[in-house]
């Protein structure tokens, strides 16, 4: 057996809605199919792909020392999400991966999940 990629990632959370919204306006990501399972919830897609599942919970789950530290996208056109983030106010940081011509923009999403958005700056509009 060998792996072929992530799938994605599932996110419990008391904020569904808003969390929805987080990911549609602030990462571009469309809301879309989602199997009639016996909870509520929405599955987020990055092209064709579910990426992103929420999953509603009652409360929001204790993140003391979380065991996934963080979850991270490719992406392109690094101006364009940088204005994006500064339009919706969202504070974040930025790393650069040292011996490879890689960005990354570290963000946190409205349940303070860390996550990274990667670009290749050897592109144009990186």
């Amino acid at each position: 057996m060998s792996l072929v990629w992530l799938d994605h990632v599932n996110i419990r959370t008391a904020n569904l809605e808003k969390m929805t919204q987080f990911y549609v306006d602030v990462l571009g990501m469309e809301i879309g199919a989602r199997p009639s399972f016996p909870f509520n919830g929405c599955w987020l897609y990055c092209g064709d792909r579910a990426a992103v599942h929420l999953v509603e919970a009652s409360s929001t789950p204790a993140g003391i020392e979380p065991r996934i530290e963080h979850f991270a996208f490719r992406a392109q056109h690094m101006p364009t999400f940088l204005g994006t983030l500064q339009t919706h106010g969202i504070p974040y940081r930025m790393a650069t991966v040292p011996n490879l011509e890689l960005e990354q923009v570290h963000i946190l999403d409205l349940d303070g999940n860390h996550i990274e958005v990667t670009f290749d700056t050897r592109n144009t509009g990186s």
